[in-house]
């Protein structure tokens, strides 16, 4: 099975995720109006987190700068080469997933 395709499975499992193709050519994973992440293929996901909690992950060497946005900190990148690394990406859409319900909740149509 494809990265991507484990890495949708999981997420699109979750309580009020909804999938689908953006207009940049990105399948990207949304609840409600509020995306958690976005995949370009098999070989990269990009997120935005919140400032402290973006240091954090790039000072763990878990994300690094969006390429649109180099040097800019709040939008990371993750290249996807192994199981490791498609396990954090899972992880790491389920933080942005976390903070997401907890501030807003899971959509009424998906509860």
């Amino acid at each position: 099975m494809a990265k991507s395709e484990q890495i949708t499975r999981e997420v699109t499992s979750w309580p009020g995720v909804e999938a689908g193709l953006g207009t940049r050519g990105e399948f990207g994973f949304r609840v409600g109006r509020r995306e958690i992440g976005h995949l370009h293929g098999d070989h990269v996901a990009h997120f935005g987190f919140p400032k402290d909690v973006w240091q954090e992950l790039f000072d763990e060497g878990r994300i690094d700068y969006h390429p649109v946005f180099p040097g800019k900190p709040g939008y990371g990148a993750r290249r996807i080469e192994n199981e490791e690394d498609i396990g954090d990406v899972i992880e790491l859409m389920r933080l942005n997933y976390d903070r997401i319900v907890a501030r807003h909740g899971v959509p009424v149509e998906a509860a």
